[in-house]
């Protein structure tokens, strides 16, 4: 090869290394453009859930939606809002949840996104704080410069067994202390809203009935034997047994509610 050839070799060479720095010190493309937007969407909606503000859901899902609760239940849009609007408004004092998002992760595919996170639900003026986690996938698509939820999957985290069990024994401490102290809002919080007492002569009480017998003082309890607890954990449904009762609760959103109590005596 001549020196001139050789050359023109390395000039070449200089240019493509010259070419290849530059191409490595230019600024990246984000590989989600629209993140910051859709985070900002996704915090404004779950502000909005918190609240139970129809409005927001109405705009954050799309009409074709499908969503896929926890459950294994696919719903629309159109069911979250009905059931949204033919609810009581909540009561003053009714434990009150806070949503949050964690673990945030977005993938773009030009006007169709993928938004993985970690909802974090607080459930707070009840007896006890609770908190859930769900991994939730959302599915946006991007109309008229308007982005919507399409899909959605909600899956729940579970609880290790070792702190479900010690909620659960924390919710049985809180239900007798309740019990003691005639506390008729505590009680409001720890109960499902299908909870029945069965009392040793076989007569039963609701949730209402218990809630308003404890809160106009109609009955008060001095005592109660709590002696030889065990407690149980099996999926979403826990059973604490001790000498005189028997209570069955099941987790609903991070927090163990009692639906039903059995007592052999006062």
């Amino acid at each position: 090869m001549t020196k001139g050839a050789l050359r023109a070799a390395a000039c070449a060479m200089v240019a493509v290394l010259s070419a290849s720095a530059l191409q490595a010190q230019a600024p990246k493309e984000p590989a989600a453009p629209a993140a910051a937007e859709l985070t900002a969407l996704l915090k404004e909606f779950l502000a909005g859930a918190s609240r139970s503000d129809a409005a927001v859901h109405e705009r954050f899902w799309a009409d074709d939606l499908i969503y896929t609760r926890g459950v294994g239940q696919r719903i629309g849009k159109a069911d979250i809002l009905r059931d949204m609007r033919s609810a009581p408004p909540p009561k003053a004092d009714a434990p009150a949840i806070a949503y949050s998002a964690e673990d945030i992760r977005i993938q773009q595919y030009g006007d169709t996104a993928v938004v993985a996170f970690r909802l974090v639900g607080k459930t707070t003026g009840g007896a006890e704080p609770a908190i859930a986690n769900y991994l939730n996938t959302g599915t946006f698509v991007r109309r008229k410069g308007r982005w919507q939820a399409v899909a959605w999957q909600a899956t729940p985290v579970p609880r290790p067994e070792a702190v479900a069990v010690k909620d659960l024994q924390a919710a049985q401490a809180a239900f007798h202390r309740a019990l003691l102290a005639g506390d008729a809002r505590a009680l409001e919080g720890l109960l499902h809203e299908s909870f029945v007492w069965t009392h040793r002569a076989g007569e039963q009480q609701t949730k209402r009935e218990v809630v308003e017998t404890i809160g106009s003082g109609q009955l008060e309890y001095s005592k109660m034997g709590t002696s030889s607890v065990t407690v149980s954990v099996v999926g979403d449904a826990g059973i604490v047994r001790g000498t005189f009762f028997t209570m069955t609760f099941v987790d609903e959103g991070g927090a163990w509610k009692a639906v039903a109590l059995h007592t052999s005596r006062p």
